[in-house]
């Protein structure tokens, strides 16, 4: 029995090291290479065979300093400055969950791209575990304007809409390159929900808190807070 569990344990020393080094040598890889996808896009794709998906990779020169900053002003006004956490969010959230019935998140972007890119679309400690575990190599690795660059290009913004060439084209008719303020706070502030909320069709909801990011996106000095990110 003592040799089948030190067998055991040794194997999955070995597994949880195999799992670590993968893990590094991919966030190491993607500093350079473009991910081809992401796990929710593969995720969206088995749930919903029949809807095409629809993306286009733009690097960041090819992506307008509008949609940059409105993102950060609506998700993470601490993303040049935190380390993948943002603890004093964490802290409202917990405060907040614990009083509401309606809970509230407060994960990063880096946090975001680490869910999105490696990871399961689920809410439960394990997974959060993992994109911890992400999220800590992806600060260590990666520039923060590389972050960003992954983050546009790969999150959901409508149903089978992902990153912002494939938005800005579908809502718009325009490049990413292209994005207005305007156009850029309304993208952003349906990220909470974006299979649920329209850009061009926007609801009340959505037009005042467009108004509330391009305040947001003035506050942080605009054009000039992306200096932060290289």
């Amino acid at each position: 029995m003592k040799r089948k569990l030190r067998k055991t344990l040794n194997l999955i020393k070995k597994i949880i090291l195999g799992f670590m080094l993968v893990s590094v040598f991919l966030i190491l890889l993607m500093r350079w290479f473009n991910p081809f996808g992401s796990m929710l896009m593969v995720e969206r794709k088995i749930a919903h065979w029949n809807i095409t998906q629809q993306r286009t990779w733009k690097d960041w020169d090819q992506i307008s300093d509008n949609i940059k900053i409105a993102v950060i002003a609506a998700e993470d006004q601490h993303f040049a400055d935190h380390w993948g956490f943002d603890f004093k969010a964490i802290n409202r959230a917990l405060i907040h969950n614990q009083k509401n019935q309606k809970m509230i998140g407060a994960s990063t972007i880096t946090q975001q791209v680490a869910k999105n890119i490696f990871l399961w679309p689920s809410r439960s400690w394990i997974r959060k575990g993992f994109e911890s575990w992400f999220t800590v190599w992806i600060e260590v690795l990666w520039s923060k304007q590389r972050t960003l660059e992954i983050y546009l290009n790969s999150v959901e913004w409508g149903e089978g809409i992902f990153g912002i060439e494939a938005a800005s084209r579908h809502y718009f008719n325009v490049s990413a390159s292209q994005l207005t303020p305007h156009q850029a706070s309304l993208l952003a502030a349906t990220l909470p929900n974006p299979r649920k909320w329209n850009p061009a069709n926007p609801n009340d909801r959505i037009q005042k808190k467009a108004e509330w990011i391009r305040q947001q996106m003035t506050n942080l000095g605009g054009k000039n807070y992306l200096k932060q990110l290289n």
